[in-house]
């Protein structure tokens, strides 16, 4: 399994000093101010850092949400929120829109837009494992779970953080919901991307394999729809990439419906099922093109130079050819294998 995901850049932040001089006071507080900024500093240090490992950058999270809620919820507990919430102005720039930075003077603000860089550091771990070669069943699962995670993290900032915010996320921005829905959807599919590999591995059912295609092709679909009404300047290079990510998965569902429809003697049927694979393949292969030659945030590459891509135009060919052959053993029963 070697897979190829595209991926926007981290968001990045201005400096934070966390100094209150004259509003926070004691040692305690000031502790806590010195502990936010050490931790906020580590944290942003492993989004770059090439060592960092699921378990490191859990632990730094935690560590800097945890001190972090005490700018945001009342330390005695009560429903009410922290008197410390919108003493800080916090900048971060965006994952399509680059150097252009949004502030709000809002905690809040700050663990959404870190809370989602830390997402954004799961998908790109995933990508970095899931691109080797010979990656092992561990390595595997480990690809599927990040992925799982970051989509888990973009669920709730969703659901229970960004509809706190007092300003609205900006139109087009990482926090607005087609933006931060089409990131949830797009790992959800490259997490079925995972399962795909394992279920063809495992030699299950072509029908099964067929099905998880078809509903991964989906989920790109709905993300490219997500994406539909953004300005494309920003939007064209990253939905080229779930374009084709669709029509190759579309493409894997009707090879190995093929596949399905030939173990049961419907040749012909498997054969006009393989030759819309070879058109959705051909398609494909033209949309990787288009995305390599497309302006934008994201990486320019040639996916259809990875394994995982021309993996998929050998298996349509091989069993379009054998379709073909055992077509022409039932129109000619007497015809004696050679």
């Amino acid at each position: 399994m070697t897979h190829w995901f595209h991926r926007n850049p981290l968001k990045a932040t201005a400096p934070v000093s966390f100094n209150y001089y004259g509003v926070v006071t004691g040692p305690s507080a000031s502790k806590m101010c010195n502990d936010l900024r050490s931790s906020r500093a580590r944290l942003l240090e492993l989004f770059t850092d090439v060592s960092c490992n699921p378990e490191m950058m859990k632990n730094a999270a935690d560590s800097y949400f945890s001190l972090l809620q005490g700018f945001i919820n009342s330390l005695d507990e009560s429903t009410q929120e922290s008197k410390l919430r919108y003493i800080q102005n916090f900048k971060w720039t965006d994952t399509l829109q680059g150097q252009v930075p949004s502030a709000q003077q809002d905690a809040v603000f700050e663990l959404i837009s870190m809370g989602f860089n830390v997402a954004l550091w799961y998908t790109k771990y995933a990508s970095r494992l899931a691109g080797k070669e010979n990656i092992t069943e561990d390595e595997a699962k480990e690809v599927h779970r990040s992925l799982k995670i970051a989509a888990g993290i973009f669920k709730h900032l969703k659901e229970s953080h960004i509809p706190k915010l007092i300003t609205p996320a900006e139109k087009g921005r990482d926090l607005e919901s087609r933006l931060i829905e089409a990131y949830l959807i797009q790992c959800q599919a490259e997490a079925q991307e995972v399962t795909i590999a394992r279920a063809i591995e495992l030699k299950h059912a072509p029908g099964l394999i067929a099905a998880l295609a078809y509903e991964t092709a989906n989920f790109y679909q709905k993300a490219d729809h997500t994406l539909s009404s953004l300005e494309p300047a920003y939007s064209a290079k990253w939905r080229k990439y779930l374009h084709l990510k669709m029509c190759f998965y579309t493409a894997y569902a009707y090879c190995y419906h093929g596949q399905t429809l030939l173990a049961s003697d419907k040749c012909g049927e498997a054969i006009r099922s393989l030759q819309e694979a070879e058109k959705l393949y051909a398609k494909a292969e033209a949309l990787c093109k288009e995305y390599g030659e497309t302006k934008g945030p994201g990486p320019t590459v040639k996916p259809s130079g990875h394994l995982f891509f021309r993996k998929l135009g050998n298996l349509v060919k091989n069993t379009l050819e054998k379709c073909q052959r055992e077509n022409g053993f039932i129109l000619n029963p007497n015809q004696k294998m050679k």
